[in-house]
């Protein structure tokens, strides 16, 4: 037992070992030439663009979930607070719900897909090809794609609030029987630039694990079309996990700069 526990815990230090420095790697070649324009366009595109249709999804199911939970149970517990909906809504999505669901649908939907691609490099030995062509797999692979969740997990993020508040606006008018300008002016009352940097803040952090995570477990692909496979299934849990974790870490720094 302690054998196996040894191993387990010498194999844990062992990979986030390799993944810091694999970070340290990609932030290093940030700033190494040629600059990878033409790649990072293209992973912004597949991260951000080819996102859109989950997220708009995603956000205005999440704006009327909230809405009607919330006017409902304000309605039947205090009578005449089911006019603060929409500031509630608000704050709940620029401050929690928005970042962490745009991230983990971007998880599920990009992040897999960065890990199945180079995974199939890896077990094809196309990996093997560039470094043998001179090529550095981090900067040719690895730096567009962090750089593209940098970029596109804000801007992302900035869409799934809008669209989820504008979700529970229509649930609040249709359903609760608030009047549009009533939810405008709540939302405006509660809601704070602060509260939408707060968001950004952490939307940054989870572009930046979504795409370092992704591209490692691809790198340590081993074992075929079935290793691939699994290194895909085993990236999109780990970055859920990591972005549940840094979501407090970064909740606590923001609110009681702990």
């Amino acid at each position: 037992m302690f054998a196996l526990l040894g191993r387990h815990t010498l194999n844990f230090f062992h990979q986030l070992g390799e993944f810091n420095l694999l970070i340290y790697k990609t932030f290093i070649s940030f700033f190494k030439k040629p600059f990878p324009a033409k790649s990072l366009f293209q992973q912004m595109v597949r991260i951000g663009w080819d996102s859109l249709p989950v997220i708009i999804f995603t956000a205005l199911a999440t704006g009327a979930i909230l809405a009607l939970q919330t006017g409902y149970a304000l309605m039947t517990r205090i009578k005449g607070t089911e006019t603060y909906v929409g500031g509630i809504v608000a704050l709940i999505l620029t401050r929690e719900l928005g970042p962490v669901l745009c991230a983990i649908m971007v998880a599920g939907r990009a992040g897999s897909g960065i890990t199945a691609e180079i995974g199939t490099m890896k077990v094809t030995e196309q990996l093997d090809a560039l470094t043998t062509l001179s090529a550095n797999p981090i900067h040719y692979l690895v730096v567009p794609r962090v750089l593209a969740g940098i970029i596109m997990l804000p801007i992302l993020t900035l869409i799934t609030d809008i669209v989820g508040i504008l979700g529970g606006m229509f649930v609040a008018i249709n359903e609760i029987g608030l009047n549009q300008a009533n939810y405008v002016n709540m939302t405006l009352r509660f809601l704070t630039m602060a509260d939408v940097y707060n968001g950004l803040i952490k939307s940054v952090v989870f572009g930046i694990i979504i795409t370092t995570i992704a591209s490692y477990e691809g790198f340590k692909t081993m074992g075929g079309a079935e290793g691939v496979g699994r290194a895909t299934t085993r990236s999109v849990v780990t970055i859920c996990m990591a972005i549940l974790f840094f979501d407090y870490i970064v909740t606590s720094v923001l609110t009681t700069g702990i």
